[in-house]
């Protein structure tokens, strides 16, 4: 392409919704109401495990900053969405789509990484009981901890890279509500090959290796679960791992479909819808789930509850 025939553009049009006309406000209102509980439940939840004794094992140190890296993916995506909706359509500078992409995926990778961390915690503390303790040491957490934040973050440092050289020109509408990928690279008129190979080749430690330690980890709880002499053992070890089983399957099942399937025959209109599911319906499960399902959650929420009363 020659370069000095082309006017490279510093705002991009997101599309947002076309075409909603009455529905728009109702979608609005839902959005906000769903994207208030989450980031309330989050806050909650956080608040709780870090204020109550009883809430301090490693598994809820590793809840707390899971909670917190979905709050933030929320943050990112949802108030410019709110804005985008409202307007049916607004601007964003080249610069904040590029902050938005890589602040969402780092924060979306900081969140994998979370739950492949409290799936080696369940692992250690079903088949391991005896040495968890001294293999789960303060040291040990706060190493886990500090690694999954740096490693989310600095990993996608290399994406940031590519995306910082990328040209638009005459194609600068994004027909979605996000600066989300794909549909940035694609209306993208400098070379984008590099980008394509760096965002395949990262999702193998980003995604790939935390999904198959996750479920390693479940396989061998699974195994020692079925082992076990009793039903009433069984059970409870089941219990302590069920909740956030539900949690990995929601998030990586939801992940999964909305980007690893193939695109082609899927309309717009369905990849949108896909991509709501992710960014603001899946993060209103996690807390939810520890809350009604998780047996300490409870009991701490009841307790704090008749103690307001």
């Amino acid at each position: 392409m020659n370069n000095e025939n082309v006017t490279t553009v510093n705002e991009l049009f997101l599309l947002g919704f076309p075409g909603l006309g009455g529905f728009r406000f109702f979608l609005f209102i839902l959005i906000l109401s769903l994207c208030t509980v989450a980031v309330f439940l989050d806050v909650m939840i956080i608040i709780l495990v870090s204020t109550r004794e009883s809430l301090q094992s490693p598994m809820y140190l590793f809840l707390r900053n899971f909670l917190f890296s979905e709050m933030c993916s929320v943050m990112v995506i949802v108030p410019n969405m709110l804005r985008i909706i409202w307007k049916d359509g607004a601007t964003i500078s080249v610069t904040g789509c590029i902050a938005q992409s890589y602040l969402f995926v780092s924060s979306g990778t900081t969140e994998c990484y979370f739950l492949t961390a409290m799936s080696y915690d369940r692992y250690l503390a079903i088949c391991k009981p005896l040495h968890y303790n001294s293999i789960m040491g303060h040291t040990l957490q706060y190493f886990i901890v500090l690694f999954c934040w740096m490693l989310g973050f600095l990993l996608t440092l290399i994406t940031l890279g590519f995306l910082a050289l990328l040209k638009f020109c005459d194609r600068y509408i994004i027909d979605h509500y996000f600066c989300d990928l794909a549909p940035f690279i694609d209306i993208a008129c400098s070379d984008t090959s590099g980008l394509q190979i760096d965002t395949f080749v990262l999702s193998v430690p980003m995604v790939a290796i935390p999904f198959l330690l996750t479920v390693v980890s479940y396989v061998c709880i699974s195994v020692v679960i079925l082992r076990m002499p009793s039903i009433g053992s069984r059970k409870k070890a089941f219990s302590t791992c069920s909740t956030h089983l539900l949690v990995v399957s929601i998030f990586f099942g939801a992940g999964l479909i909305n980007y690893f399937t193939p695109v082609r025959g899927r309309s717009v209109a369905i990849n949108k819808m896909l991509s709501v599911i992710f960014t603001v319906v899946t993060p209103l499960f996690s807390p939810i789930i520890y809350s009604l399902r998780n047996q300490d959650m409870r009991t701490v929420i009841v307790s704090y509850i008749r103690w307001q009363k």
